[in-house]
């Protein structure tokens, strides 16, 4: 369980992002502590990917995003990945036309070799045999399930203190779901914060310590899981078909 005298170390305050003229994030809080998996839960088209998106600088957010107590918030991406955060989003956008080795050193900082960090590409390949079979041919002819992998272990290689993970088990066979969860723990347990961006329930109140539920915008739900399954209101309201 979560000690609950863990420092902050992400905080989001009064988060808004625009599309256009369409007010995405209407005044989005929430926070996630050291060594934490945080779930941020919602039906698609509720603002889940845009709060990734600002945190990360990839949308323009406004209102305050505070990394370890530094203000990210206005920054561009490169600067944001430099203070240690790390992004999944949800397209598994891989390179396609180079192999599986060269996808994770792209992975790598600037400057920054091999090993020199919590993670290493002989680590990725020991937890992910799949990878390591497939190391030397192109990323192109993965499975969904070996992109995933390939998308979150090369964001691993830049070594990030914290990470979000958008959707990771979308479109995924039952078995490859459950190799991703027990990835999403080994993860924290090496010391990385993780928000997780799910629709699976199962998967997300497996790993999670605590939960957010998003609706238009903003959060309607925090707590742990087990309040979230005691909450049948909330669950119909905001996340069940």
């Amino acid at each position: 369980m979560l000690d609950q005298s863990s420092e902050k170390m992400l905080e989001v305050s009064d988060l808004h992002a625009y599309y256009g003229k369409s007010h995405i994030l209407q005044g989005v809080n929430f926070h996630v502590n050291e060594g934490e998996i945080v779930a941020l839960l919602g039906r698609n088209g509720v603002g889940r990917s845009t709060t990734c998106k600002a945190v990360m600088g990839e949308v323009t957010p406004k209102g305050s995003v505070k990394f370890r107590g530094t203000e990210l918030a206005g920054k561009p991406s490169y600067e944001i990945a430099k203070a240690g955060l790390g992004y999944v989003p949800e397209n598994r956008d891989i390179f396609p036309g180079l192999t599986t080795r060269q996808n994770l050193i792209l992975g790598l900082k600037p400057g920054q070799k091999d090993g020199q960090g919590r993670w290493s590409m002989e680590m990725m390949f020991d937890h992910f045999e799949n990878l390591r079979r497939r190391a030397d041919i192109e990323a192109s002819v993965l499975s969904g399930g070996e992109k995933q992998m390939l998308t979150v272990c090369r964001t691993l290689m830049g070594d990030p203190d914290f990470i979000m993970i958008d959707e990771p088990t979308e479109g995924l066979a039952p078995k490859i779901v459950e190799q991703v969860g027990d990835m999403l723990e080994m993860i924290a347990q090496r010391g990385v914060s993780i928000l997780l961006v799910e629709q699976k329930l199962t998967i997300a109140l497996r790993v999670a310590t605590r939960v957010y539920v998003m609706g238009h915008g903003h959060m309607v739900f925090e707590g742990t899981p087990e309040e979230l399954m005691a909450n049948k209101a909330i669950r119909e309201e905001w996340l069940e078909v």
